[in-house]
């Protein structure tokens, strides 16, 4: 006969498991974590990040249409423009080669995504403009010259 567990134990051992659960519970369910406090030096890396993640989730946040695949595209360029984005600032201020070249990558493989996502359903990919390495001087800086990634991946390359 197996001995019989008192309802005090069964209490300890409920209590135990809610204290070390509670924790973890209560961090999964915070919201991003803000920026570490930075040096002068890291702090435009952390807005301009900031910057970017806003943008996208605001981006990403398309009313329904009906058609799910459009809708799919609609919610997937933000969020593609966002790592390319992302990896852009990185090659800005990173100075790891190793993570640049893969913010490189980054940056080719979203534009072409979004590109073959936009084909899929029947748009254009030549509107896809990814954003430059280097802030502009004026809005109407690349009007006319190579594409913006070009220009600013030479520029950011260059660091």
């Amino acid at each position: 006969m197996l001995p019989r567990c008192g309802l005090g134990p069964a209490i300890l051992g409920a209590r135990l498991l809610v204290a070390f659960a509670l924790p973890s519970h209560v961090l999964a369910h915070e919201a991003h974590p803000t920026a570490p406090p930075a040096a002068a030096a890291e702090a435009p890396f952390y807005k301009e990040n900031e910057v970017a993640m806003d943008k996208m989730m605001a981006a990403m946040a398309a009313k329904p249409t009906g058609d799910i695949d459009r809708d799919f595209v609609a919610m997937m360029n933000p969020h593609h423009q966002g790592a390319i984005d992302m990896a852009v600032i990185e090659l800005r201020y990173g100075k790891n080669e190793q993570l640049r070249r893969i913010a490189q990558e980054i940056i080719v493989d979203q534009m072409q995504e979004i590109a073959a996502m936009k084909l899929a359903i029947g748009e254009p990919a030549t509107d896809t403009t990814p954003a430059p390495t280097q802030p502009q001087v004026a809005p109407a800086a690349h009007d006319h010259q190579h594409s913006g990634m070009q220009m600013g991946m030479s520029a950011g390359m260059k660091n």
